[in-house]
């Protein structure tokens, strides 16, 4: 798309040369209507999405990336802050640090911070975000990616993703009887834990298992 505008605005300055340089009035009646032509086409041209942009940008850049996975973040009544440490960033120059923003998702890139980029993407935030109200400062250690809320309300978290994750593990852990809550939570922390984890939990069940046998423990009929 942006080949297709140059080569249009290339030809509208031909143009303009071609008419400043012909004397006959049908000759310029022509090409005054091509001027008026291109320029409607230049002006109906869509711009360039700002995600092509940075896409680009990350496929030019050398030396390797990194992806930051960490970070920290809270709110206040209008922007949704998002900390994330980067040693000596503050010795970049600003052009180095950049951040792009659409109404759900922002796009973060480091350039050539001590041989590396550092590259971190937020798609489907909670809520509506301002483009033009947010921005991104560097401090010391640190940049700090100021999401401007378009409604000042709470976010419970940042992602639409994190809500619905929330939402299953609480709809799992909600019941009515409170041994099967604590049995789905025990199969949660077996699945995600380590050997060590699952040993221990083995252990517990076995143990708990035998109880009922003897009759210490009342078993469900």
């Amino acid at each position: 798309m942006a080949v297709a505008r140059e080569e249009l605005q290339k030809d509208l300055e031909e143009v303009k040369e071609l008419l400043t340089k012909a004397t006959r009035k049908r000759v310029r009646d022509v090409l005054a209507a091509e001027k008026q032509k291109l320029e409607l086409e230049i002006k109906n041209q869509p711009p360039p999405k700002p995600k092509d942009v940075t896409e680009e940008e990350k496929s030019s850049l050398g030396g390797y990336t990194v992806k930051i996975n960490n970070y920290g973040w809270d709110q206040s009544d209008k922007f949704v802050k998002i900390y994330i440490s980067l040693n000596g960033v503050q010795k970049l120059p600003a052009e180095n640090v950049q951040v792009n923003f659409t109404e759900r998702s922002f796009d973060l890139l480091v350039k050539n911070l001590n041989g590396k980029n550092y590259t971190m993407t937020f798609n489907n935030l909670l809520k509506p975000i301002s483009v033009e109200g947010s921005s991104r400062k560097i401090k010391t250690d640190m940049i700090l990616v100021m999401c401007k809320k378009k409604r000042e309300e709470k976010w419970d978290c940042l992602t639409q993703v994190e809500k619905e994750s929330k939402e299953k593990e609480k709809a799992a852990y909600d019941t009515t009887d409170p041994s099967e809550g604590l049995m789905n939570i025990l199969k949660k922390m077996y699945a995600e834990g380590d050997d060590e984890m699952k040993r221990t939990i083995n252990k517990a069940w076995v143990e708990s298992r035998e109880k009922q046998y003897k009759g210490d423990i009342p078993m469900d009929i």
